[in-house]
């Protein structure tokens, strides 16, 4: 997760959130979110991620990958996240309202095998956050 939160602290102008995609114990993609850099709805740190590590394992199958990401993903991401046949996400911090595992249960609508496990370093990655409103507010 300290990767993933590296990552979420080269956000410049958007909510601060880091994601890395690991095979066998190795990072095969990094990003972080660039909806406000790239003008792109989709350019949450999750999607580029993925596309990234589809490029470099030359499929959309990313199969026994694991995912960290700093702030639990929204429906959108969720949605790829399982696509994409991820087998564990790991992440930081709950989002109450949009989550798409603890608010919304995408994975039990889709009856999805991945495991999902959140609140890891949680309190680091909720100081992002409010660190990040804080200032725009």
């Amino acid at each position: 997760m300290k990767r993933a939160i590296g990552e979420a602290l080269k956000v410049k102008d958007d909510v601060p959130v880091g994601a890395i995609i690991l095979k066998e114990g190795k990072i095969i993609a990094r990003a972080h979110n660039l909806k406000e850099e790239n003008q792109d709805v989709t350019a949450h740190a999750e999607i580029l991620a993925i596309k990234e590590a589809e490029e470099k394992m030359n499929s959309w199958r990313l199969d026994d990958c694991e995912m960290y990401v700093t702030l639990e993903p929204c429906p959108m991401c969720g949605w790829a996240i399982m696509q994409a046949r991820i087998k564990t996400l790991y992440f930081g911090s709950y989002d109450l309202q949009y989550g798409a595992f603890s608010k919304l249960e995408l994975n039990k609508i889709a009856n999805s095998p991945i495991k999902i496990y959140g609140g890891i370093n949680e309190l680091e990655c909720d100081k992002l956050l409010e660190d990040f409103f804080k200032r725009i507010r």
